[in-house]
């Protein structure tokens, strides 16, 4: 993966275990990291705790941590540098949606099946193997979505700034990863699986994981409340979002018995729905 630099600047390529993000877009944590990212053209970073643990600079691979060889999903993430390399002038939509093999061992190691998805009528939603920056979400934090949801994104953004009208992304992809962590630390404070799944979607069925759908709200409006119903910001998306193939995932009454969710929307034929988180 040294023979050439890395061409990332707005893409993450995602592994099972390890990102690789675009340097510019992250913050060094102390100053070593900054040290390292001044020179670097991407960054591999841990998805379970968002540990760095290697940069890629125009010489190669430099570790961060100890022990990288041994790192799980390694070889995945390399692999995924090299596929970049080989496809930089393609379609990132070409390149296949990550595995659920490794998610589906994790759940039934936390004593979970996909009884929930037969219950509640939802698919599992695979993560994709890239996605696209959509600028950052009210927390200046990266916006990361599919490239076709990004380009949405974007377009309804500017329509609606265009009408007077302000929309602030809350959250767009999550991982399966980062779930999985909530349920683990749940279970060590004692919590059941049962207790958890009244206020957290089960690991896997998220529309969140496939960088789809986003939670959006406006500037003086709380994040995921259903007060956004009354803004001037939701009445706008009512009237507009189609016409940007954005859709309301979770109205009243709707079928996955989901509480109502107005803040969240997603990309896409309208019935094509999974579960928020």
């Amino acid at each position: 993966m040294h023979r050439q630099p890395i061409p990332l600047k707005t893409v993450l390529l995602n592994s099972a275990d390890i990102e690789v993000w675009p340097a510019g877009l992250l913050k060094a944590r102390s100053n070593a990291d900054a040290r390292h990212l001044s020179r670097a053209l991407a960054v591999l970073r841990r998805k379970r705790d968002g540990r760095y643990l290697a940069v890629v600079q125009a010489e190669g691979l430099q570790p961060l941590v100890n022990r990288l060889a041994y790192e799980p999903g390694l070889a995945q993430a390399v692999s995924a540098c090299d596929d970049w390399l080989d496809r930089r002038a393609g379609d990132l939509a070409a390149l296949p949606p990550l595995p659920l093999d490794g998610l589906r061992e994790r759940l039934r190691a936390l004593d979970l099946d996909e009884s929930y998805g037969q219950r509640s009528g939802l698919p599992l939603v695979a993560e994709p193997a890239t996605l696209a920056f959509a600028g950052f979400d009210r927390y200046r934090r990266p916006l990361w979505l599919s490239a076709s949801a990004a380009r949405a994104w974007l377009a309804l953004r500017a329509a609606a700034a265009a009408n007077g009208v302000s929309l602030e992304a809350i959250s767009g992809y999550r991982s399966h990863a980062y779930q999985l962590g909530i349920f683990e630390r749940k279970l060590a404070r004692g919590q059941t699986i049962a207790q958890i799944l009244t206020v957290n979607a089960a690991p896997g069925y998220s529309e969140h994981h496939g960088g789809m759908a986003l939670d959006i709200s406006t500037p003086g409006e709380p994040a995921a409340e259903e007060s956004f119903e009354h803004s001037a910001a939701f009445a706008w998306l009512q009237q507009h979002a189609a016409a940007h193939d954005f859709h309301m995932s979770y109205p009243r009454d709707n079928p996955h018995g989901i509480v109502y969710e107005p803040w969240h929307w997603r990309h896409g034929p309208a019935a094509d729905a999974s579960v928020d988180d």
